[in-house]
């Protein structure tokens, strides 16, 4: 593994933890009608803290995006997924709160799990799928439950609601990671001519605006600590289905190297648990729908 696409991705992954913790403590003020909505976003960027943590994000998506240009998804997705432990020690410094058992348990998951599906996987490049029926199939695929998990998310949108909005975007951002590989490849042979005359980039975009709809409606609804895991898990997943189905990365497949990186995933995904439940991550505040926020209409009215 490179020492730059290592750098790149933790780098990356530090800007991600930090702005999500600032974005979900602005979001979890908005107007409860702004569920789901763009106007949640026009709302939401009056407000400075979470402007901050947007920048963050846009930031960690370029590192990211500089990342994947370096290695393969299915390696940079799994360095990705430790922003959690970012999101913790920033949350952990506003709460004091010890890490314990739980939290070094969490760690030691987390971090052995991404180092096991690393070392087992060894993850390379290959051809690319010259078929682009596979391409539409898995992307419609992901769209498609993004889909029904958001729909499913209006219905319940107090209880499993923020949990399955936070799924539906870990998706469409593994779905946009893959996208960003393409784009960054065809800008890489084409220039900005040809990145420009292709659909990739546009649906990076789209894909990045309603991701970002999904995930700060997931935050207005409910604390971090139960909608970031669900974030976490869902984005190296899908990622490292698009990079080994159509980008054509490549794992070692025998039958002991498939276990160690099925055990690592689920290390991984294990670790996101623990310590998105940790007791430092913020609770938040659960306020009925309807009743105003006075510190995010005093922002919004300035």
């Amino acid at each position: 593994m490179s020492v730059l696409v290592l750098v790149l991705a933790v780098s990356a992954a530090c800007c991600l933890g930090f702005g999500f913790v600032l974005q979900q403590n602005a979001a979890q003020q908005a107007p409860r009608g702004d569920f789901l909505s763009p106007r949640l976003l026009l709302d939401l960027v009056k407000v400075p803290s979470w402007l901050g943590g947007i920048a963050l994000m846009v930031v960690g998506m370029g590192l990211g995006a500089a990342a994947l240009g370096q290695g393969q998804l299915s390696l940079v997705e799994p360095l990705l997924a430790t922003n959690l432990l970012f999101a913790l020690a920033l949350s952990r410094r506003r709460t004091r709160q010890s890490l314990g058992r739980q939290g070094w348990a969490g760690l030691a998951l987390l971090a052995g799990g991404v180092t096991a599906f690393i070392m087992a996987g060894q993850p390379r490049s290959g051809a690319a799928v010259a078929d682009p029926l596979r391409m539409w199939l898995i992307i419609g695929a992901m769209g498609g439950l993004a889909l029904l998990l958001t729909m499913r998310a209006k219905r319940n949108r107090l209880s499993s609601g923020p949990v399955l909005l936070a799924l539906a975007a870990g998706l469409l951002y593994g779905v946009q990671d893959a996208l960003t590989r393409i784009s960054g490849d065809r800008f890489a042979v084409s220039g900005m001519g040809g990145l420009l005359t292709s659909w990739q980039p546009y649906a990076v975009l789209l894909i990045g605006v309603t991701g970002l709809i999904l995930v700060q409606s997931a935050f207005e609804t409910a604390p971090l600590r139960k909608s970031l895991p669900a974030l976490t898990a869902a984005q190296p997943l899908a990622g490292i289905i698009c990079g080994v189905g159509f980008l054509g990365d490549r794992l070692h497949m025998d039958t002991g190297a498939l276990a160690w990186q099925a055990a690592g995933l689920a290390a991984i995904v294990s670790g996101i648990v623990a310590l998105g439940m940790h007791p430092a991550m913020p609770r938040g505040t659960v306020i009925p729908a309807g009743v105003p926020v006075p510190a995010l209409q005093g922002a919004v009215s300035r």
